[in-house]
């Protein structure tokens, strides 16, 4: 097993969500500047920047009020100190109840498509919307979580610094933690300054990790800046189960998304473990070993999902 794969993708990820761990919230200026090696960000035009609006979207994401009981926000899966990703298996929500998936990053989702492992929500804001209403995780209907909201002073000021007037609808929280979301960017790791010129950037077990990782392909859907396709694979993860997660399937019926999930982004990967879905994967070594045997065979099995015969 190579262990040069499992140094260069330490080396690719490593790196300052910079406007979050600073405590900063981007002006109007830094809304269209993003760290060394990501692409601009293409806000939408149903749901513009400004920094009112991702300062209340940052307030909602680490609040509780938004669940049921209280207990829960959405920072309590998307933990800050593991890369806005979780360190557990699988997602608690509230009263202890165990979902079937990982929680994945929210660092670079500005660049992400389809959101969740099974792409079911079209955009961010629609992705926010759902595990407020989930039954196993916030636990609680959106016209609570309005109510909750309307009933703090505070956030009536801020809602209506943010959008022009003090009404709390759920397409408005949903709008300002969006927002919010899309300024946790990951950039200017070693990987970004190796490819920018610095070529001592990488050490040379990560120089060499990196030809590894691009001679075996995992380039092909770990690709461009963010490092994923934002297409679905099946890797057998999971598949030889009693009852498998069918990921895409569930969302399409397309047997062609049988078994199928979102490529994630690498990006800070050495401080999101577990890895895949459904969090079976505990390390690096672990993934690379599930790649190297050529994942879990089974009839949908991604073409391109091969031993690789690592030395």
């Amino acid at each position: 097993m190579v262990r040069s794969a499992v140094r260069v993708m330490q080396g690719l990820a490593l790196a300052t969500p910079v406007f979050f761990l600073f405590g900063q919230v981007p002006t109007a200026a830094d809304a269209v500047s993003v760290p060394l090696g990501l692409l601009p960000i293409v806000w939408p035009s149903d749901n513009p920047y400004s920094p009112e609006k991702a300062e209340l979207g940052r307030l909602l994401f680490f609040d509780k009020r938004l669940s049921a009981d209280g207990s829960l926000s959405c920072a309590s899966c998307h933990v800050p100190q593991h890369a806005f990703a979780e360190p557990t298996e699988v997602s608690t929500g509230i009263r202890g109840q165990k979902g079937t998936r990982n929680a994945p990053t929210v660092l670079n989702r500005a660049y992400s498509m389809a959101q969740f492992w099974d792409g079911r929500a079209a955009t961010l804001e629609e992705q926010a919307k759902g595990p407020i209403a989930n039954p196993i995780e916030m636990g609680n209907t959106h016209e609570a979580c309005v109510n909750n909201l309307k009933g703090v002073p505070g956030y009536r000021a801020l809602f209506a610094r943010a959008f022009g007037t003090e009404d709390v609808i759920i397409d408005r929280i949903a709008k300002a933690v969006a927002t919010f979301e899309r300024t946790l960017l990951s950039g200017n790791s070693p990987y970004d300054r190796y490819k920018a010129g610095d070529k001592k950037a990488l050490t040379p077990a990560q120089a060499r990790g990196f030809k590894i990782f691009n001679k075996t392909k995992c380039d092909k859907c770990h690709e461009g800046p963010n490092f994923t396709s934002n297409k679905f694979h099946n890797l057998g993860v999971g598949i030889d189960k009693p009852n498998p997660d069918l990921g895409r399937y569930e969302i399409t019926k397309d047997p062609r998304d049988w078994g199928a999930f979102k490529t994630p982004t690498l990006r800070e990967i050495v401080f999101s473990s577990p890895y895949m879905h459904d969090g079976s994967q505990k390390t690096l070594d672990d993934v690379i070993e599930f790649y190297d045997k050529g994942g879990t065979y089974n009839k949908n099995l991604d073409p391109d999902i091969k031993p690789l015969k690592l030395t």
